[in-house]
């Protein structure tokens, strides 16, 4: 019998030895005889990994440092009679509507997903008005026309037209590259640069400068192709992330307009 009570006593040791233990594994530390639940620690792992940031020895070093510094400074604010303030109050009031409808919004998108079928639509809808052909073009702008006449009598004279395009083109970021505007459908350019553009067969320049809004442009038609349509897999992630936006957009919409309200929101909303 005294066997089994010693046994017993023993067991009772261990338990309230370990016990500190067990509450150490739920807390980081404490701070002036106040727990620091590790639990704040994996909410501003969650906050980080939300915004995209990698979980890390030392993201979660910073994280736990973070928690520390925070419960001295409350305990501080506290100290100091802060947590009664009239403006303390109103700034918790405003703190608390933000977590709320932020959380509000993540649950709405977790629990309305854009569907493949839906990213799929839209992605047929987007190659439907892509389809068309694109022109591969170079082009030389100058300021006045003049210029652009004695340009084109140097070309049809042998000079080249990727150097002269270098050395006299107004448009830097194409005349770097020669004048190379690589491939585009016809409606990317201004209204005369596409007219005269598309009226060019493969290998033709304008015989005359194309007058601009932004100048005089000798044009060249290099190559034409079909419209080029990137696979559904490459960009079917951007493809979720704005139908979701629209989605969102209109929950919010849905919700101000079911608000008993006579507040007369202003047109941008």
């Amino acid at each position: 019998m005294t066997q089994s009570i010693r046994i017993a006593r023993l067991a009772a040791v261990a338990v309230v030895a370990l016990a500190p233990l067990a509450s150490l594994a739920q807390n980081v530390t404490t701070v002036n005889g106040k727990a620091v639940p590790k639990a704040r620690v994996d909410m501003l792992l969650n906050q980080a990994a939300r915004s995209g940031q990698q979980r890390s020895p030392e993201l979660e070093q910073r994280a736990r440092e973070e928690v520390v510094l925070r419960e001295i400074y409350a305990q501080e604010a506290e100290k100091r009679g802060i947590p009664a303030s009239a403006d303390y109050r109103q700034q918790l009031e405003l703190l608390r509507q933000t977590v709320l409808i932020r959380e509000l919004f993540e649950d709405y998108k977790r629990k309305n997903p854009v569907t493949d079928a839906e990213a799929k639509a839209e992605y047929d809808k987007f190659k439907a008005q892509a389809t068309g052909t694109e022109y591969r073009a170079r082009h030389i702008l100058v300021e006045n026309e003049e210029d652009a006449k004695k340009l084109i009598t140097q070309i049809k004279g042998g000079a080249k037209f990727e150097e002269l395009a270098k050395k006299n083109s107004k448009d830097t970021g194409s005349g770097e590259n020669g004048g190379d505007l690589d491939f585009a459908k016809p409606d990317a350019y201004v209204p005369e640069f596409s007219k005269a553009l598309t009226g060019l067969k493969k290998g033709e320049m304008t015989e005359t400068p194309v007058k601009t809004q932004f100048g005089y442009h000798i044009i060249r038609l290099e190559d034409t192709r079909e419209a080029q349509f990137p696979e559904f897999t490459a960009v079917k992630p951007q493809i979720e992330q704005r139908l979701g936006q629209v989605k969102l957009q209109k929950y919010q919409e849905d919700l101000r307009k079911a608000a008993k309200t006579d507040f007369k929101f202003s047109t941008q909303q």
